[in-house]
């Protein structure tokens, strides 16, 4: 198998002697071609080359938005290689997903074993069009006050800080106390129409994120066989968030309940529209501000090395 490397050299849990043993161990495996992302978008240029140059597979050495770039080059081709994942971000969510561990070295033994086996699996996707962008999602997406969350996130990130846990947390409660909580901005059409919608959270896959170890499942039905999951709130008062709050750190088999919620469940097709531009999120990179966003399912779109 003649495989693409791509490496973030940003990643935030690793250094460059451990990439250096992971890229050795990978070469052992394959006929390995590494090449580090340079800048935003480097990756999906890279990827969607990859067909056309002969690889077979495109292995990602990176976090979750390197891994998106990624998959959204692969998907931008005629004939889409396999995708192999080696986690090196704080958070890892797609990884995570896959059953991979979060550790990148023993992530990378995963991933050797399953190229010894040949074993693989296809997985759906979603996509986010809007009039701004296409762009496809391998985990989740999000609307309102997440994507503001995301957003003040990378700022600081960019001033230095490093992202965690504690990062994400306590930005996450600034903003809420900063979030408009008596006009809501979104509603949903498609298999259900609501108004009055202030927040909105798509899932391809659970959980959506993690805090550390513990994941969050606020959509705990999702999968990538099915179609794509949905949760929205129409009330932003503290003792709602508090009760939704409650209901989705660990893991839990049911759905969140509550009369404030919107719901959905394995849909092919579905709208969220803004009567103002509102932040949006996707893997985990914010992407600007949106006023309508129709979120799509694409079945077995992607194979990959697990």
């Amino acid at each position: 198998m003649r495989a693409l490397l791509l490496v973030n050299p940003m990643a935030t849990s690793t250094n460059q002697r451990t990439r250096d043993v992971l890229i050795r161990a990978l070469g052992a495996a394959v006929d390995l071609w590494v090449e580090e992302t340079q800048f935003r978008g480097h990756a999906a240029e890279l990827a969607g080359g990859a067909h056309a140059k002969g690889f077979d597979a495109v292995a990602v050495l990176g976090g979750d938005g390197t891994i998106n770039e990624a998959v959204n080059g692969l998907m931008a081709g005629p004939s889409r290689p396999a995708l192999i994942v080696i986690p090196g971000g704080s958070a890892n969510v797609f990884a995570r997903a896959l059953g991979l561990p979060n550790n990148p070295v023993e992530a990378t033994g995963a991933v050797l074993e399953a190229l010894r086996d040949g074993r693989s699996r296809t997985i759906g996707l979603g996509r986010a069009i809007s009039p701004e962008s296409s762009r496809y999602f391998t985990f989740c997406a999000g609307l309102g006050w997440d994507a503001e969350v995301v957003r003040a996130v990378e700022g600081q990130r960019a001033a230095g800080y490093r992202a965690s846990p504690a990062l994400y947390v306590n930005t996450a409660v600034r903003h809420y106390f900063m979030t408009d909580k008596r006009r809501p901005a979104l509603a949903l059409s498609g298999p259900v129409v609501r108004d009055g919608i202030f927040m909105s959270i798509v899932s391809n896959v659970a959980p959506w994120t993690y805090a550390g170890k513990r994941p969050i499942n606020p959509t705990p039905w999702a999968s990538f066989e099915t179609g794509l999951d949905m949760i929205g709130m129409r009330r932003m008062g503290l003792p709602t968030l508090l009760s939704l709050v409650r209901q989705i750190i660990g893991a839990h088999s049911g759905l969140p309940t509550g009369k404030h919620l919107v719901q959905l469940h394995d849909e092919p097709e579905f709208t969220l529209s803004a009567s103002r531009p509102v932040a949006f999120q996707l893997d985990g990179d914010y992407l600007g501000e949106r006023e309508t966003v129709t979120f799509r399912a694409i079945p077995n779109a992607l194979q990959v090395m697990v």
